[in-house]
């Protein structure tokens, strides 16, 4: 894969869409701090009321998670604010490390100022997924609901994950696209066909287009935060969602059940079959109808 070069100023960018895989390195100290760098974010905002806060993975952007916009339709009352990471889409990069810790710091930041006080609800996907339930663990007092797409809990060598499987694959179809363009859908479609690569094409492709080289490749070496926040937590009992993908290659699906369910009493947990990482790509109705479900659980709840 190609990919820019950049100043830390700039804004180039290209990435392969892939869960981070390296090595955890700490500070000398052992520790990370959760660093607080307040910097305006790039994000896209739909409706009115209580935030909603969208936050996509790795490598991706805000794009990856507007397909959920078709939730919405007839539930008024969510003002939805979609956002991209630091480094990724049309954000600014962030100044000094680039780490787990400090990207949540980033996050902590704009939410407070787009939130104002104001209780919230949070979902996240994927690396976004360790983001939410960091806010979460900081901001307990005012998040009212978070939901996990496919979310990162180990690091790659610890996960428990099914071999990467095509459950239908268009020989012709693959065979006319860019390699570049290849490479990155096959390497987390499961649905290689002319659906799939139409929905990754304009949800997923991208995002890999406009992410950060350099401060990818400077994340993975600290993907993961230090202290993970369910050992912060302890248990929440609010209305919260898991969805994971039973061919989901990337970041499997039984390490969440069996890391998260524990401390998430009333969490509804769904393992949609037919679908890899980007889940409600795959499985577009299923997806929005458990949303739709936790939604409205949170709205009985206001």
């Amino acid at each position: 894969m190609n990919c820019a070069n950049v100043s830390r100023s700039g804004n180039n960018r290209t990435s392969p869409h892939l869960v981070p895989t390296g090595n955890i390195r700490n500070t000398d100290s052992g520790e990370e701090d959760y660093v607080t760098a307040t910097m305006p974010l790039f994000h896209v905002e739909r409706g009115e009321g209580t935030p909603l806060i969208m936050v996509h993975g790795y490598t991706v952007d805000h794009r990856l998670l507007l397909p959920l916009e078709a939730v919405f339709d007839g539930r008024p009352g969510w003002r939805r604010i979609y956002v991209d990471l630091p480094g990724h889409g049309r954000s600014p990069r962030l100044n000094g490390r680039v780490t787990a810790g400090a990207v949540a710091g980033a996050l902590l930041d704009f939410i407070d100022a787009t939130t104002h006080g104001e209780p919230f609800a949070v979902l996240g996907q994927s690396f976004g997924g360790q983001m939410v339930r960091h806010v979460l663990a900081e901001r307990r007092d005012r998040v009212q609901g978070m939901a996990l797409l496919a979310p990162l809990v180990l690091p790659h060598g610890e996960r428990s994950l099914p071999e990467h499987q095509a459950l239908e694959r268009d020989e012709e179809l693959l065979a006319s696209l860019p390699p570049e363009d290849r490479a990155d859908f096959l390497g987390v479609g499961v649905w290689q066909n002319r659906g799939g690569w139409e929905a990754f094409r304009e949800h997923v492709l991208p995002g890999l287009r406009a992410c950060h080289r350099e401060d990818a490749a400077e994340l993975l070496k600290n993907y993961l935060l230090p202290i993970r926040p369910e050992e912060r937590i302890a248990t929440d009992d609010r209305p919260h969602l898991l969805l994971t993908g039973r061919q989901d290659g990337q970041v499997g699906w039984r390490d969440q059940m069996d890391l998260l369910l524990p401390h998430y009493p009333r969490m509804t947990s769904v393992t949609l079959g037919g679908a890899g990482h980007n889940l409600h790509l795959d499985r577009p109705a299923q997806a929005h109808a458990l949303l739709g479900a936790w939604l409205d659980e949170l709205a009985d709840h206001r």
